[in-house]
């Protein structure tokens, strides 16, 4: 029997101890949430007291219950206005944000909404008149929204800004501290994000209030249960050595990862000659056809999907047993996003890398990041003669 709903247990365990209400309670064990993740475990008691955050936690680690559960729970559904606001990098992370709040949210009778560029603004503005208490949003679409005052942000009692670095690293710097200014009012923040560089610091600095921090990363960069893999191959041997990979590892689904749209849509046509349920997403396709095929994949009606960075933060695929980096990256923080992908909520998975010659001094810095050794699926090269071969 679920620990939850035991109502003759006198001692609360699971969900129960954060003293949630029962209808968030139901919506959590209809999810099948039995068991807080630690980054839940430790975040959601906190938030609960209006404490400001920064946490600090690898991907897959259920940041977005973390936020989603205590901001539902604290939701006052007689008043239509937005209380919480949650900023996040992507598309496709605001949309699954916004239907995982949804969810939690749904027997308190929780409105929860999305907001971001690429559909039709005069849509969105509709919803929000009509009552919005969660929203979602990308920077840039809330910011056109603050400034033709199609928006309404005075209620807010919690912000929330999730993936911190990545939206930094997309140039969203000056954005948030604009959003931040517009919201001058008693409010709490709550930071999450994977890395900490100098800016994030300083702009809790600036504008939390004493934030407690919470760090989970520590000296571990990536999780436990992932195998990481490398292959030596030749620049012009890599379509030929990604496609005997894969069918080697028989994957249950696998995101491969490129640099570049045109690199996406290159190694797409590739694999579709050799294999069914290729398909591909990057940031240059239409909004609606990013959601099609995210659901398609989410549904297990693609198998392999080929994809930049832009499913690299956040977006949640339960099934994803392997991840293939078709050129690695210079950023050993991108590579542990990308690796993010598998390997989530406590399941095994593969993270397998081709690598020339070329690449190997990246190697050496994402080896260090995530503190291990090369172990080489093949040949290493002759420079890596002495390190051990992966199976």
């Amino acid at each position: 029997m679920n620990e939850q709903t035991n109502e003759s247990n006198p001692s609360p365990s699971g969900f129960a101890l954060f003293q949630l209400d029962e209808t968030i309670l139901k919506a959590l064990e209809k999810m099948n949430f039995k068991e807080p993740s630690e980054i839940q475990a430790q975040t959601i008691p906190l938030i609960q007291q209006g404490k400001d955050l920064i946490s600090l936690a690898q991907t897959g680690s259920g940041k977005t219950g973390a936020c989603a559960i205590p901001v539902c729970n604290r939701v006052d559904t007689k008043r239509p206005q937005v209380q919480a606001l949650i900023i996040v990098p992507t598309r496709e992370l605001a949309l699954q944000y916004a239907t995982e709040a949804q969810k939690i949210g749904v027997y308190k009778g929780v409105k929860a909404f999305a907001i971001f560029g690429g559909e039709d603004p005069s849509l969105q503005q509709s919803k929000l008149k009509n009552g919005v208490q969660v929203l979602v949003a990308t920077p840039g679409r809330l910011i056109d929204f603050i400034y033709s005052r199609q928006i309404d942000l005075s209620s807010v009692e919690t912000l929330i800004l999730d993936e911190a670095d990545e939206m930094l690293s997309m140039g969203f710097y000056d954005d948030l501290e604009f959003v931040i200014q517009c919201l001058n009012h008693s409010h709490q923040t709550l930071l999450f994000s994977a890395t900490m560089p100098p800016r994030i610091r300083q702009l809790a600095k600036m504008h939390m209030k004493e934030p407690l921090e919470i760090n989970l990363i520590k000296e571990r960069s990536s999780p436990e249960l992932l195998q990481h893999l490398f292959a030596f191959c030749p620049h012009h041997q890599r379509d030929n050595v990604l496609i005997k990979l894969i069918r080697e590892q028989s994957p249950v689904q696998a995101i491969i990862f490129c640099h570049s749209r045109f690199q996406v849509e290159k190694v797409c046509q590739t694999l579709k000659k050799h294999m069914d349920g290729v398909d591909f997403l990057h940031a240059g396709l239409t909004q609606d056809i990013r959601s099609i095929v995210t659901n398609k994949f989410r549904s297990g009606r693609i198998r392999y999907l080929v994809a930049t960075d832009v499913v690299a933060r956040g977006l949640d695929f339960s099934k994803v047993s392997h991840v293939f980096i078709y050129q690695l990256p210079s950023d050993p923080d991108v590579y542990v996003h990308r690796s993010g992908r598998t390997g989530r909520y406590d399941k095994a998975g593969i993270v397998i890398s081709l690598v020339t010659s070329r690449e190997l001094p990246h190697l050496k810095m994402i080896l260090r990041q995530i503190n291990q050794e090369a172990q080489w699926i093949g040949e290493p090269p002759e420079e890596q003669k002495g390190h051990k071969r992966g199976k």
